[in-house]
């Protein structure tokens, strides 16, 4: 019998973890060095917590039940269980929060998928307590830093705003609007012009469906379309922000207010990273603004701004690997420790710890049978190990460069 992993699940080899590391170590550099902080939740969360928020179908979850009958589910995203550790075990604790995390998640798939792969590794970021337009500069800013540091080229960010589609949708009859939020956000033009409403209202929606391009002409038909004070308003921070991204030059974007979401998740602007390496557009990571969601999870109900994005590292690895970025082999054994005999062996185990304790990373392997000089060195070769210490009785060592 041949034993293979769960349907969907998978093992990951040493080259793998190299490649995934080399991604991880990047991106954690970045969110160090802008002040974030490592959060670890729980895999296993309450199924009432996971569908708290409505970011999620019930069907994508992979259900448990424990001895308590308690209705259980493996995480398929970490913004909720960020949100509810956040509200119920930092409360001594002052806004804001900046935490970063790096974990698996998992979701499941319909039958027609049921080979597809259900766990995922992901990274990023939640700024919890801080509204406004700096925690939302601040946050596209970070994620900036995040691809320069895994040195990718060719992408954009395609940034929408939900509180101000959302106000345009309030124009349609309140029995249409979900149907019609459906429609713009999978760009269906067919169930629009079959909408049940007069001809202003399927122009509206084809008008809301094309908000996008550079943001000066965004910015300027949509002022002509809001004429609200508050909407006004919401304009005018989105502007404020375009702005700030746009002061360096250095940013690619897209402003969409077609992009919105099918569910109530999002209160603010939303992005997406996408890239256009080998003529195919990728989504490499999205986020928003939530400032609705924490308040779901605190035990008094009060409503905490938050904010924040992931990177999905299936994405990022494809786009990297396409690149020739990732690295290509396991890291090599700096060193090969060669007992010349039994007596040897104590002095072969303390000169390979001497080695080991330098400041620097060095990988120190035992030579672990006893052969030949030329088997030894050409063991040496097949792995790319440089530098071979042959070790004494005496524990004196007889360096060899291979």
């Amino acid at each position: 019998m041949v034993y293979q992993p769960a349907t969907g699940a998978r093992d990951l080899l040493p080259l793998d973890v190299a490649q995934k590391e080399w991604i991880e170590e990047r991106l954690l550099h970045v969110f160090h060095r802008w002040g974030y902080h490592r959060i670890i939740t729980s895999t296993v969360e309450r199924m009432d917590t996971l569908m708290a928020g409505e970011a999620i179908q019930r069907q994508m979850v992979i259900q448990l039940q424990n001895g308590q009958n308690e209705e259980l589910g493996l995480r398929p995203e970490l913004t909720a269980s960020i949100a509810r550790a956040a509200v119920t075990h930092m409360v001594g604790t002052s806004y804001p929060h900046r935490l970063y995390y790096n974990a698996n998640v998992f979701r499941s798939h319909q039958e027609s998928h049921r080979n597809r792969q259900q766990e995922y590794y992901q990274a990023g970021v939640e700024l919890l307590g801080a509204g406004g337009l700096l925690a939302n500069a601040e946050v596209l800013f970070l994620l900036r830093d995040c691809l320069a540091a895994l040195d990718l080229q060719g992408w954009c960010l395609v940034l929408g705003e939900a509180g101000i589609t959302r106000s345009l949708l309030d124009t349609f009859p309140l029995h249409l609007q979900s149907k019609v939020r459906r429609a713009i956000a999978h760009l269906d033009r067919v169930t629009i012009d079959r909408l049940p409403v007069d001809e202003s209202l399927r122009d509206l929606a084809i008008t809301i469906m094309d908000l996008r391009g550079d943001s000066t002409s965004v910015l300027e038909k949509l002022s002509g379309l809001l004429t609200d004070t508050n909407q006004q308003v919401k304009v005018q921070n989105l502007k404020s922000l375009v702005e700030l991204l746009e002061s360096d030059g250095k940013f690619p974007l897209i402003l969409d207010l077609s992009f919105i979401q099918t569910i109530d998740y999002y209160t603010g602007i939303v992005f997406e990273v996408v890239s256009t390496n080998n003529g195919q557009a990728q989504i490499l990571g999205l986020g928003g603004r939530y400032d609705d969601l924490l308040g779901l999870y605190h035990p008094q109900g009060k409503d905490i701004p938050g904010i924040g994005f992931v990177f999905n590292f299936d994405d990022l690895y494809q786009i990297l690997l396409s690149a020739e970025k990732l690295p290509r082999d396991t890291p090599f054994t700096n060193w090969l420790i060669v007992p010349q005999d039994q007596n040897a062996n104590a002095a072969a185990f303390a000169h390979a710890q001497k080695l080991r304790s330098s400041v620097d990373l060095t990988r120190v392997e035992i030579y672990l049978e006893g052969e030949s000089r030329e088997q030894v060195r050409q063991y040496a070769i097949a792995r790319s190990i440089p530098q071979i210490a042959w070790i004494d009785a005496d524990g004196l060592p007889t360096i060899e460069s291979v």
